[in-house]
């Protein structure tokens, strides 16, 4: 049990960690053109709702799955943060600027 618990350990740190590059590189550039937004949008959702999914298993049967609680919420950390950089730093003009442009527009304001 202690091996599987340390395996589980070690691939939890190891997921969470694949985004920080890319925030770190997002963060010195201040760049984010390059950032696909649908795919942060997808991955943001897919953590949130495995995130979910796995906190009410856990609940329901009393086994808490705590490697992979750090990793979620890890990413979901680094995962605001190059949200916030695509919007922040775009020089491109993103989706959700359309989307907001053309529903302002209909509103008259």
């Amino acid at each position: 049990m202690v091996y599987n618990e340390m395996i589980g350990w070690l691939g939890s740190i190891l997921f969470a960690v694949c985004a920080l590059p890319q925030a770190i590189h997002t963060y010195r550039t201040k760049k984010s053109d390059d950032l696909s937004e649908l795919f942060l949008w997808l991955w943001f959702l897919g953590e949130v709702f495995t995130l979910t999914y796995i906190l009410y298993g856990d609940i329901v049967t009393g086994i808490y799955h705590i490697p992979l609680y750090f990793n979620y919420i890890f990413n979901l950390f680094l995962l605001f943060y190059l949200l916030y950089a695509k919007y922040h730093y775009a020089t491109k003009t993103t989706w959700l600027k359309l989307i907001l442009n053309k529903v302002l527009k209909n509103q008259g304001v």
